[in-house]
């Protein structure tokens, strides 16, 4: 069950997870809300969501520039 909840983290961009681990939240619990959210909103936690992704990514790219030994 772990290596299906790995493999989808790592298609989804893993923006639920991170918020779960900085926040000490359950990713489950987290999960629910942003789907409740969206179906509320109309689909725009979808834009925000897809935005923190973005930031996840240069961050995580600038920090392996920064210093290519630390890895991914």
């Amino acid at each position: 069950m772990k290596s299906l909840r790995f493999f989808w983290e790592q298609q989804l961009f893993g923006v639920c997870s991170y918020i779960g681990e900085r926040f000490g939240i359950s990713i489950s619990c987290i999960r629910l809300y942003f789907i409740y959210l969206s179906f509320l909103t109309f689909g725009s936690p979808i834009f925000v969501y897809l935005v923190m992704a973005f930031w996840l990514n240069v961050r995580r790219y600038v920090r392996q520039y920064v210093n290519p030994l630390r890895g991914v």
